[in-house]
């Protein structure tokens, strides 16, 4: 028999439902918000998204000048707004072909392969084999301006620059990096014409093997599975553009899907003089400036290594003219200690501008890091006398 007063009314369960359901809320909020202060990238996948939403407006107010789409922040899902976190308006990249010396009949091959049939594409409208390639690239030995040619090629093609960061592309969630790679593709394509430049490819998609990871494995296949619907569509204007300086490690499959190869070298002794004129055409320099002898002494320097050399050169007159400062101070203080009643001199505050010795002395200090650290062999040690 039942005991009396044991039974529930219905007000008693409709309270004790009401309690479940409050702890069940106040434990949910409690375990998500310890969770996130737990988890280590919470912060900067918050800047991610602002950073994120900054750069889409910038292409929505683009979209009304006349781009084809128009970014709509509620139809992204959460991972392409971090992808989108990597994405450069044409408007902000800095770099043009005019940044670039020594390279002319590279950029002439770049311009008719794949700037030409995205500006005239009513001109190869009719036929799918002069479609611009879905696959571009840039191999060469480090510092030789890759990277800057991949932003020039979006500068001139007037094209939205998502520059990948690799790293993003991984998470600690089963299942998360796959989304991340699909939502690469996908934001691309709603912002398209796109470029997606992967700097280092060989290192995401490098050969294949069994000691793979199984969430590296599984990404790199979707990224291909997801890379062969771009090249099966030939109405899709978004490029995927690599750099890498050990192409003989990617996947034979990734060098597949890059039918565009071009070979970016070690500039030679005209290409050098000429990265030179461009790096110090707007520098103070004296016309002592001797461009062919120090484009001779200077083989087997990148165009990195050549700028390294004039910023170390410019750096000698900043030094030079602080310790004239410096000389002038202690001057005036000694001055004004032995109540000296002679009226100071006065000194020029303009620097002098880049000699010849400053960049001698640059290039005969980084020949010697680079022999050093074995980029140079001992027998490059020439003098520019």
């Amino acid at each position: 028999m039942m005991v009396e007063g044991s039974a529930f009314t219905r007000n008693d369960v409709f309270q004790m439902a009401i309690r479940v359901a409050f702890v069940s809320a106040v434990t949910y909020f409690s375990i998500k918000w310890l969770v996130n202060q737990i988890d280590p990238t919470s912060k900067s996948r918050k800047k991610a998204e602002e950073k994120a939403r900054e750069q889409l407006r910038k292409v929505s107010c683009r979209a009304g000048l006349g781009s084809k789409h128009s970014v709509v922040f509620d139809k992204l899902t959460d991972h392409e707004m971090i992808i989108a976190s990597q994405l450069v308006v044409p408007d902000e990249i800095s770099v043009n072909w005019k940044d670039i010396a020594g390279l002319d009949n590279l950029i002439m091959e770049l311009r008719e392969t794949v700037i030409l049939p995205i500006q005239k594409r009513e001109l190869f409208a009719d036929s799918r084999l002069t479609q611009p390639p879905k696959g571009v690239l840039l191999h060469g030995p480090p510092g030789c301006g890759k990277t800057l040619i991949a932003k020039a090629t979006a500068k001139e093609a007037n094209m939205s620059f998502i520059n990948l960061d690799v790293s993003m592309l991984t998470d600690k969630w089963y299942g998360e990096t796959q989304k991340l790679a699909a939502a690469v593709f996908s934001l691309a394509v709603k912002l398209q014409p796109c470029i997606v430049f992967i700097d280092e490819i060989e290192s995401f998609l490098r050969t294949r093997n069994s000691h793979d990871h199984e969430a590296t494995a599984m990404m790199k296949t979707q990224f291909m599975s997801l890379w062969d619907g771009l090249i099966t569509d030939p109405s899709c204007t978004v490029i995927i553009m690599g750099a890498t300086n050990r192409p003989q490690d990617l996947d034979k499959a990734i060098q597949r899907r890059m039918p565009a190869t071009f070979h970016v070298p070690m500039p030679n002794e005209f290409q050098r003089e000429r990265i030179l004129h461009l790096i110090l055409h707007k520098e103070p320099v004296a016309p002592d400036i001797e461009y062919k002898k120090l484009a001779a002494s200077s083989e087997g320097f990148s165009g990195s290594d050549l700028h390294e050399v004039c910023r170390q050169a410019a750096v000698y007159r900043v030094r030079d003219y602080a310790r004239e400062e410096m000389a002038r101070e202690k001057e005036s203080q000694d001055s004004r200690s032995r109540n000296s009643t002679e009226s100071d001199e006065e000194y020029t505050d303009a620097m002098r501008p880049i000699t010849m010795e400053d960049l001698r002395h640059s290039l005969a200090k980084l020949k010697e890091s680079k022999i050093q650290c074995g980029s140079l062999a001992p027998s490059m040690r020439i003098e520019l006398d």
